[in-house]
């Protein structure tokens, strides 16, 4: 394991929590020589990033999608270690299909050029349009991103170089002032295909009718650069770093949940375990949800202002079922459109309620890993954005919108899954904050309805401690495995 100085004592660095964003902090300090310690309250890795049974059936809890995997592969290059020694995965020729309500589907690929054809094959647009579209998101994708995705937004070192103030100077041209919604419609019009790219604003839990129009560059992450299916699910990602920590002399407390972040004269010290026990370290990272961090860990401290009392992101309502059947039509991923966009985020982010017709995503891990399920069977991994906590009578909701969900499937598949169904479990906002203390049940934090909300979220370090950094999906630069990777990097990049 490469080390800065070999005959020096190795410093002590904790990491609360064993989520994505957790086990890639703790492989990067392994990696320069610090004595990790990673722990959790749950009783084993991978936070939203975890796996469960229903009876013969298996489902990841969380994230499905998996996108940028040079960014996990980077992990075990840094470490000396082969990638493929530890996990693998198959590109997909197609990103997912598309249900709309008037009852045409579109199977979309994620080779950009085949993407434009087949779309101007199927919604009768000109395919240059479109080609359009994509490289003017590649453009901001490649001014922004290299500021926005690799480096701290809080460090004057960021902004000072050419790149940076090129990005700077072309606000407009990058649509930072315009929402992705606005952006999308002045080139691409047909309402189709305006609803489909509109869809990239939930990646973050936003509202493609308020979060800036320089977002639309997400689409870049799943059509320039690939979609992928990690064998064994996508609890194969947590499974291959957390056995890579544990090679870099990683140690994990699991069921050790974290009581209080220790100070001491301005900087870090170790953290209170909740059994009384006090464990020294010289850095602290919080891959914990940064409002509870504040809220639980460190006792008198305040969040950043320009962080207080931001909007939470989308929360969601899971369905995992459990389904005796097989589904030809049905692929990977899959995405029933409501009949009003615009009025289903309304009621997510206004009202704080579900749209009367809400989207339903559909996850079928066992379309590619047929062990996931029993033969002739499939395990449906199946979403609905919902908002946050804020005291909703879920139990009234769910059972409402379990039925009109159901309902919409079996209109578009011509199916019955009343009849389907064998097992079932559901996961609401409140068992989202429960299983993975995300503050309210929020999938990302806090949205990123406001271009400020978008750039400025919580800082991968904290400026009233020393020694003590975040990583994760509540800061920067945001939810999903590929940001909270790079979460890690930048916390990672920021400590000596």
């Amino acid at each position: 394991m490469p080390v800065s100085d070999l005959s020096a004592e190795p410093k002590t660095a904790i990491v609360i929590g064993a989520g994505i964003g957790g086990l890639s902090a703790a492989v990067r300090l392994a990696v320069k020589g610090y004595q990790v310690s990673v722990f959790d309250k749950n009783d084993g890795p991978g936070g939203k990033l975890t796996q469960f049974q229903l009876g013969k059936y298996r489902f990841d809890f969380g994230p499905s999608l998996f996108t940028m995997p040079a960014f996990v592969e980077e992990l075990f290059q840094l470490a000396g270690k082969t990638p493929g020694d530890y996990f693998s995965y198959e590109s997909l020729d197609h990103a997912c299909r598309y249900y709309f309500s008037d009852g045409m589907i579109f199977t979309a690929p994620t080779n950009v050029d085949q993407f434009c054809q087949a779309a101007a094959q199927t919604f009768q647009v000109n395919p240059e349009d479109l080609s359009a579209y994509f490289s003017k998101n590649q453009k901001i994708f490649e001014k922004a991103g290299w500021i926005f995705l690799n480096r701290s937004m809080y460090k004057l070192s960021t902004f000072l170089n050419k790149e940076a103030l090129d990005a700077v100077l072309q606000t407009y041209v990058i649509e930072l002032f315009r929402t992705m919604h606005r952006a999308t419609l002045q080139q691409v019009k047909e309402p189709h295909l305006v609803q489909l790219f509109d869809r990239y604003a939930t990646y973050n839990g936003s509202s493609p009718y308020r979060a800036p129009g320089i977002l639309n560059s997400i689409s870049i992450l799943e059509h320039l650069h690939g979609t992928y299916f990690p064998r064994g699910g996508m609890f194969a990602i947590t499974s291959a770093l957390h056995r890579l920590a544990l090679e870099l002399g990683v140690r994990f407390a699991f069921n050790t949940p974290v009581e209080q972040i220790l100070t001491k004269s301005g900087r870090v010290s170790g953290i209170l375990a909740a059994d009384g026990q006090v464990h020294p370290a010289e850095v602290v990272i919080s891959n914990m949800d940064v409002t509870f961090t504040y809220q639980r860990l460190l006792k008198g401290k305040s969040m950043p202002w320009l962080q207080r009392g931001g909007e939470k992101s989308s929360s969601a309502v899971i369905f995992y079922w459990g389904v005796k059947k097989v589904i030809p039509a049905l692929r990977l991923h899959n995405i029933f459109f409501s009949r009003d966009y615009q009025e289903e985020f309304e009621a997510l982010f206004q009202r704080k309620a579900l749209g009367a017709d809400p989207t339903v995503y559909v996850n079928i891990s066992s379309v590619h890993e047929p062990d996931d399920a029993p033969e002739g069977c499939s395990n449906w991994f199946v979403m609905v954005n919902a908002p946050a906590d804020h005291g909703q009578d879920w139990d009234t909701l769910i059972k409402q919108l379990r039925q009109t969900a159901i309902d919409k499937l079996n209109a578009a598949l011509d199916i019955d899954l009343h009849t389907l169904i064998e097992e079932e479990y559901i996961a609401d906002p409140r068992v989202i904050e429960a299983k993975t203390l995300s503050h309210r049940g929020a999938l990302y934090g806090h949205s990123s309805n406001h271009w400020l909300n978008a750039f400025l979220r919580h800082p991968n370090f904290s400026g009233q401690i020393k020694g003590l950094y975040f990583v994760g999906g509540s800061v920067h630069p945001g939810g999903g495995i590929p940001l909270c990777l790079l979460s890690s990097k930048i916390a990672a990049s920021l400590i000596p």
